[in-house]
C-alpha cells in the first residue's frame, strides 16, 4: 500500500477535485482505492456523497462515522484510537471527512513538542491519522491511498503528512502558487527533520509512520488555454514553476531553469474542462464518466475522451514515479 497526499498551501488550485478523479481512475485500473477526507472543509467528501447521505453521516461522527469519529476518544482522553468507517462507492472506499475536525488542531499542536519527550499519548496523537489511515486500508486491503488535505500549513496538515509516503503538489500558473512553493518547501522539509528527530524518541508498542512525505512531482491545473496554448498572462508563470519547485522544494541551491514541458517533475499540464464540470458535480461522477443521458453530446464527447485520457496519464505517471503497480 502506497499514501499519496495531494498538498498546497494555496487554495482554489483544483486539489480536491484532482484527488477526485484520480480516485475514480485508478478504479478504472483495477486497483483497490482509499480516498481520505482530511480537510476540515470535507469538500472531497461532499464531491463523493449527496447531502442526505451526509446529514446521516455528520451527526454521528461520535459512533465513528466520520473521520473524527475514531479520534474523539483520544481527543477526550478516555481511550485509544477506535475502528475507522470506510463509506463504500462503488469501487472506492472514502474516510468521510468531518467539519468538527478543525477541534484536533490544537491538540495535535500541543502534543508536537511533547514527543520529544517520548511521550507516549503524545506520539499516538501525532499518529492519529496514519493509524485511522492504515486500519480502513488494511480493511478493504487497499493498493493506494489518496489524502485530501486543506490549503494550510497548520498541525492538521503536518500530521496528515507525516501519514503520507509521497506528496504531489497542484498548482496553478499565477504568483499565488509560485509564492505558495516557496512556503510550502522548506516546511515540508522542517516537518520531515522534525518528526525524524521525533522518531528517536518513540516508545515500545505504538505503530508509527516514516514521514517520508518525498515530493514526486507538481501537477498544473486549470490554466486557460487558447489554440491549446495557455495565454501569455499565465506563460510567464508557467516559466518560472520548474525553477521555483527544484529550488524551494527539493533544495537544489542552483537549480537552473526548465522548459514546463520537460521537466521531469512536471506530471501533467490539465485543461480546465469548464463545460464538463457542471454535469459531472449534477451527476455525482468523474467528468470522464459522463454520458449522452447525463449530458454530455455533440462536442461534448470529445472532451470526455480526451478527459479520460489526460487522467489515465497522469494516473499512471503518479503510479510510475510512487513504484505503484498498474495492471
Amino acid at each position: 500500500m502506497k499514501t499519496v497526499a495531494l498538498f498546497n498551501n494555496k487554495g482554489g488550485v483544483g486539489k480536491t477535485s484532482l484527488v477526485y478523479h484520480l480516485a475514480w481512475m485508478y478504479a478504472d485500473q483495477g486497483l483497490r482505492v482509499l480516498a481520505a477526507d482530511l480537510d476540515p472543509q470535507a469538500n472531497l467528501s461532499t464531491m463523493f456523497l449527496d447531502e442526505e447521505r451526509l446529514e446521516t453521516l455528520w451527526p454521528n461522527a461520535s459512533a465513528g462515522l466520520t473521520v473524527l469519529g475514531p479520534i474523539l476518544p483520544l481527543l477526550e482522553g478516555e481511550g485509544g484510537i477506535g475502528e475507522p468507517h470506510v463509506e463504500n462507492i462503488q469501487d472506492i472506499g472514502l474516510l468521510v471527512g468531518d467539519l468538527s475536525l478543525s477541534s484536533f488542531e490544537d491538540e495535535l499542536s500541543a502534543q508536537w513538542p511533547r514527543c520529544l519527550a517520548g511521550e507516549k499519548r503524545a506520539f499516538r496523537v501525532i499518529g492519529a491519522f496514519h493509524d485511522i489511515i492504515f486500519r480502513a486500508a488494511l480493511s478493504r486491503e487497499a493498493d493506494i491511498v489518496l489524502i485530501d488535505i486543506g490549503p494550510n500549513l497548520g498541525a492538521i496538515n503536518r500530521a496528515a503528512l507525516i501519514a503520507a509516503d509521497f506528496v504531489v503538489i497542484p498548482l496553478a500558473p499565477d504568483l499565488f502558487s509560485i509564492k505558495g512553493l516557496q512556503n510550502l518547501g522548506p516546511r515540508l522539509r522542517e516537518w520531515r527533520q522534525g518528526w525524524q528527530g521525533r522518531l528517536t524518541e518513540r516508545p515500545p508498542g505504538v505503530h508509527l509512520p516514516d514521514g517520508q512525505m518525498e515530493p514526486v512531482g507538481y501537477v498544473v491545473l486549470q490554466h486557460p488555454v487558447r489554440l491549446d496554448r495557455p495565454v501569455k498572462a499565465y506563460e510567464k508563470w508557467m516559466a518560472r514553476v520548474p525553477r521555483v519547485y527544484r529550488v524551494s522544494v527539493l533544495d537544489e541551491k542552483n537549480a537552473n531553469p526548465v522548459d514546463v514541458d520537460k521537466d521531469t517533475y512536471c506530471l501533467a499540464t490539465l485543461k480546465h474542462y469548464r463545460s464538463l464540470m457542471p454535469l459531472a458535480q449534477e451527476a455525482r461522477k468523474p467528468m470522464f464518466h459522463l454520458k449522452p443521458a447525463d449530458g454530455a453530446s455533440g462536442a461534448h464527447v470529445a472532451q470526455v475522451q480526451s478527459c479520460y485520457r489526460d487522467f489515465q496519464t497522469l494516473a499512471r505517471r503518479i503510479a510510475g514515479v510512487c513504484n505503484i503497480d498498474l495492471a
